[in-house]
């Protein structure tokens, strides 16, 4: 299925949108910055409407069963590592969701993961790393972890570092703003002056806002997926399919079913998908790229490349941050 993007180092797409309804949308905000509004190359005024931490979130999304933690029916068979917590919250959570993947403390903490995770990768505190044997544990545990990178710090003296394969973004050119606003009404009491005795914040009554939404010459999202990192994983062929079909269809399903992006930022696809490199690819449909998956992890399942059962299925232990428990004892106290 893939044979036309053999040596190539980078497959880029592009897909051309448009905002729905109307010529208005309202990009991500950042921190003391608002909207990334920026000058291109010739005063070309552009906008960063999604950014790739963003977009990495919304492809890891694709393919979780409703909100995760655990993985689309279709999809049965991929391996991840669901976690059990236990002590003052008791609940599941996995891989796939965890904010920092295989990395987290639920995980990579828990002695009945690290230790194998360990002797699979061969990795030793201090000594040099065989990345192809830290590829192939990941992609043991959890294949999506090598599509979206790991920082792993918290194993060892934390030299396991490895970047997104796929990387996304949704940007602006041309934009313009568009300035509106509204007003919050309280029906009970306009003025605030009537509050719950235990919240004293200036919450209460009408409440008055600014919205700076945007218009754009052009909108697209562009999607790089890194062929000559995942060919040094020194993976089988099988594997590499696997990769490169998982992102493939990722992409696919944000672009069909995630472009609803905020309250006042919903896209739809102008055009098809292109494909800027290599040229003679064209990307498959999203029910071929799904039987094709599906096809990867029946071959990776039998050749034990997988974990065995898919899903690793751990118990970790939780406690309250110090402060924490001094505030619950305290209140346990009253």
């Amino acid at each position: 299925m893939f044979e036309a993007l053999n040596g190539a180092p980078r497959l880029l797409l592009r897909q051309e949108l448009t905002p729905l309804q109307t010529d208005r949308f309202q990009p991500t905000g950042f921190a003391d910055l608002g909207a990334a509004v920026y000058d291109a190359p010739g005063s070309k005024r552009m906008l960063l409407v999604e950014s790739a931490q963003s977009v990495a979130n919304r492809l890891e999304a694709t393919c979780l069963e409703g909100f995760g933690p655990d993985i689309s029916p279709e999809l049965v068979g991929l391996p991840y590592v669901r976690v059990k917590l236990t002590g003052p919250v008791e609940t599941l959570t996995s891989s796939l969701i965890e904010a920092h993947r295989i990395n987290s403390p639920f995980i990579i903490t828990n002695d009945a993961f690290r230790t194998p995770f360990l002797e699979r990768s061969g990795y030793v505190k201090g000594k040099p790393i065989d990345w192809k044997r830290i590829a192939g544990a990941l992609f043991h545990y959890d294949p999506n972890s090598l599509l979206h990178g790991v920082f792993m710090a918290n194993l060892e003296d934390g030299r396991v570092r490895l970047p997104r394969a796929l990387t996304g973004f949704i940007e602006a050119s041309g934009v313009q703003e568009a300035a509106s606003g509204g007003v919050k009404n309280n029906p009970l009491d306009p003025s605030g002056r009537i509050r719950a005795v235990n919240y004293d914040q200036n919450v209460y009554g009408n409440v008055p806002y600014l919205r700076t939404e945007y218009t754009a010459e052009s909108i697209q999202a562009c999607f790089n997926l890194d062929l000559a990192l995942i060919d040094g994983y020194g993976l089988e062929r099988e594997a590499e399919e696997l990769l490169i079909a998982l992102a493939l269809y990722k992409i696919r399903r944000f672009l069909r079913t995630g472009l609803r992006l905020r309250t006042a930022c919903d896209f739809d696809c102008e055009g098809e998908l292109a494909v800027e490199r290599p040229t003679g690819f064209s990307v498959p449909a999203e029910c071929d790229l799904l039987q094709h998956l599906q096809e990867c992890i029946r071959i990776c399942t039998d050749k034990k490349t997988f974990a065995s059962p898919a899903v690793t299925e751990l118990v970790t232990n939780c406690v309250l941050k110090a402060d924490d428990r001094e505030k619950a004892d305290k209140a346990t106290a009253r």
